[in-house]
């Protein structure tokens, strides 16, 4: 800007100088020239999120906003020009060291915002390059402070950090820190591959504990299959062994009525040949013991292993029963 004053003004005194040198008759347009041209170097448009501070003899003067203005050279001057936009400022990488004594490169974005124009012109010096050297200082401080495990697993808690420990020093130049971001975090070689390791292990740990918990419940569901299945045997075997005695009773029951109706209808018979109903209902006993005895050795002769039958000889059986089986 006090180049272009100092134009302005060379411009000016060379217009006066060449007037020596012309025609009385052009002395006059020769200087409306000269006033048009310093008039033309005293304007200055400003765009929208623009704002410029303008000093007097040397001294703050004004603040001008978006718009046209008129500076008087050479007594004013614009010493500072700045957007009053977002920012973004590149902070380069650096080698820091965690808390356990780990080397990282690591490098971080800045988003920044001039809140007051005046602060940040007289307060500080080149404003961005503070900032920056502020934020490399800040970086290393908040990682020295951390592990490495830390580092990487709360990332934006070191952002968070950042962005107040800045906004402590920066907020008396004027300046708003918006957002810090980390960008990159890079161990060491040695380290990166002791924490490969690290990982790989971990990896095969939580896939070992994966695999026995499968097996575990694998055997748990089984042995729940298996006792499951014992009940449900054990209901049916009880069910079947509750509907073959019922069965058997109720074989018995119909045996017994049978036997009973049988010894009642040889009984009748034998009646009408003896008189005495004792001596008849006897008989009729007798008669149904043979048939059962043999009904019996008909089923042992059934069986492989059985290699002797015993029959009832003729002595053995009742008279009339004799007679009624021939």
């Amino acid at each position: 800007m006090e180049k272009r004053s100092f134009l302005s003004v060379l411009c000016l005194l060379l217009a006066v100088h060449c007037t020596a040198f012309i025609h009385r008759d052009a002395i006059i347009p020769a200087c409306a020239v000269g006033a048009a041209c310093l008039a033309a170097s005293c304007v200055k448009i400003l765009s929208t999120g623009d704002e410029c501070l303008v000093e007097r003899l040397g001294q703050f003067n004004r603040k001008l906003g978006p718009g046209i203005h008129f500076i008087f050279h050479p007594f004013e001057s614009i010493s500072f020009y700045e957007t009053i936009r977002e920012q973004v400022l590149d902070v380069p990488p650096q080698e820091c060291f965690s808390l356990d004594n780990a080397p990282i490169t690591a490098d971080a974005i800045v988003y920044l915002k001039i809140v007051n124009m005046h602060d940040a012109c007289y307060k500080v010096f080149n404003v961005k390059n503070a900032v920056k050297n502020l934020c490399l200082t800040r970086v290393r401080e908040e990682i020295g402070s951390i592990t490495l495990e830390e580092a990487f697993s709360s990332r934006s808690a070191l952002n968070k950090s950042l962005l107040h420990s800045l906004n402590d020093v920066c907020m008396d130049w004027g300046i708003q820190i918006t957002r810090v971001e980390i960008q990159h975090l890079q161990p060491s070689q040695e380290i990166l591959r002791a924490l490969e390791s690290q990982i790989a292990a971990d990896r095969q740990k939580r896939a070992s504990i994966l695999q026995s918990e499968g097996e575990k419940s694998k055997l748990i569901n089984e042995a729940e299959g298996h006792a499951a299945a014992l009940v449900k045997d054990a209901e049916a075997k009880k069910t079947s062994l509750i509907m073959s005695s019922q069965a058997e009773a109720e074989r018995q029951r119909l045996e017994a009525e049978g036997i009973k109706v049988a010894i009642e209808t040889i009984a009748k018979a034998i009646e009408k040949d003896n008189d005495p109903q004792t001596s008849a209902i006897k008989e009729s006993v007798q008669f149904l013991r043979l048939k059962q005895y043999l009904e019996t050795q008909g089923k042992f002769s059934e069986s492989s292993s059985t290699k002797v039958l015993m029959f009832p000889s003729q002595e053995n059986v009742p008279y009339n029963v004799h007679s009624l089986i021939q």
